[in-house]
């Protein structure tokens, strides 16, 4: 072969050869974006996935503990149509103490004071377990609150002050933080 025709051929094999080259280099440089934009994509779907997790177990710790809490509140006020029915045991003994203390005869004085002694301890019993299981006495020494007394009438008093009770006419109760029964109480005009 001449020499031109083998500089030509070599020329020709040094140009197939830098054209292989870029087309590698091409094929490589599309492929790394490829895997780039398909790695962006994953990160991307494994960001939404962790989310979309993270969420559902707030929502599901939320519901954990509201249950929790609704089933303490259960357990808590369980007794409570119970209870709204002993106060009714608990008016009688209360009556009956305050008869008691309206007899005045001096005849069967020793009898009466057995009676209201044996009467003054079932009824100590009684509010004892009824504190046990949380039944309170509502407070009636101070003004009056709409949310646990209940005004039957309006009196005048000289000693005290517009909304501030003058008597008690039926006791009211709570049951640890909730209203069991209103107290029905005469207020100062």
């Amino acid at each position: 072969m001449s020499k031109k025709n083998k500089n030509s051929t070599e020329n020709h094999s040094n140009k197939t050869e830098n054209e292989v080259e870029t087309l590698e280099t091409e094929n490589a440089v599309e492929t790394e974006e490829v895997e780039t934009n398909e790695l962006e994509e994953l990160r991307e779907s494994l960001k939404a996935c962790e989310d979309k997790y993270l969420r559902t177990h707030a929502d599901f710790e939320n519901s954990k503990r509201l249950l929790a809490k609704d089933k303490a509140a259960a357990v808590s006020y369980a007794n409570e149509s119970f209870a709204n029915d002993m106060l009714a045991v608990v008016d009688s003994f209360e009556s009956a103490l305050a008869s008691i203390d309206a007899i005045e005869t001096e005849e069967s004085s020793d009898v009466l004071e057995k009676i209201k002694e044996g009467l003054e301890l079932t009824y100590g019993q009684l509010t004892k377990v009824l504190e046990k299981n949380g039944i309170k006495a509502v407070d009636c020494d101070c003004e009056f609150n709409p949310d646990l007394h209940q005004a039957i009438m309006q009196v005048e008093h000289e000693e005290k002050d517009s909304g501030h009770i003058v008597q008690v006419l039926q006791k009211g109760y709570t049951i640890k933080d909730r209203l069991l029964r209103p107290a029905m109480v005469s207020t100062a005009k």
